[in-house]
């Protein structure tokens, strides 16, 4: 995906999506320099979106944030479902998928440039090689890289990630919360889905 499309997401959402890593924290970020939504007619934007919009929004504010298709959304909804608040639950499954992990870690830039790095065999779950960036990381798993590399560490890491500094290994120790703060409604997502 070009750059300029990837930009243009953050610009259609009004919200900063931080999916070019570094770059987004600077004044080259396209969101930072043109607010408004990409187009001929972004500017002249007016009224109150409906409710159907705005849940339609925050779902696909989740999928660009993630990196997700549709059908690995509606996927982990139902697996939500069955196991309790679909809402707790399902912020769980998007935090702790292993690219997730590695850029709240602070081992990757992004979630995308932490993908790559899973699929061309960079990362080690406890101590075995991952290629799957939607792999579940479960608590008390250790994440690292396979090979030392350069790594910069963006935003602030969770609670529930510890980082050894020296060995630059992650370890989940706890689980996610939504209370801790999403970049998107889950709620609407939940009603999105469920009309």
């Amino acid at each position: 995906m070009r750059q300029q499309d990837t930009c243009k997401r953050c610009r259609r959402t009004g919200v900063k999506l931080f999916l070019k890593g570094e770059r987004c924290f600077t004044p080259k970020c396209s969101f930072t320099r043109r607010p408004y939504a990409p187009g001929m007619h972004g500017q002249k934007r007016k009224g109150r979106p409906s409710e159907y919009l705005m849940q339609l929004q925050e779902k696909q504010k989740a999928k660009a944030v993630y990196g997700l298709s549709e059908q690995v959304l509606k996927n982990y909804l139902a697996k939500a479902s069955r196991k309790g608040d679909r809402g707790e639950e399902l912020f769980k499954m998007f935090e702790k998928r292993l690219d997730n992990v590695l850029y709240r870690g602070g081992l990757a830039p992004s979630r995308r440039a932490a993908r790559q790095t899973i699929n061309h065999g960079g990362v080690l779950v406890n101590d075995k090689k991952v290629d799957i960036p939607s792999f579940q990381v479960r608590n008390e798993q250790t994440v690292k890289l396979a090979k030392s590399q350069e790594t910069k560490a963006v935003g602030e890491r969770p609670a529930w990630l510890l980082l050894n500094a020296k060995t630059k290994t992650l370890k989940v120790s706890g689980e996610p919360t939504l209370a801790s703060g999403a970049d998107f409604d889950i709620k609407a997502i939940i009603e999105y889905y469920s009309r």
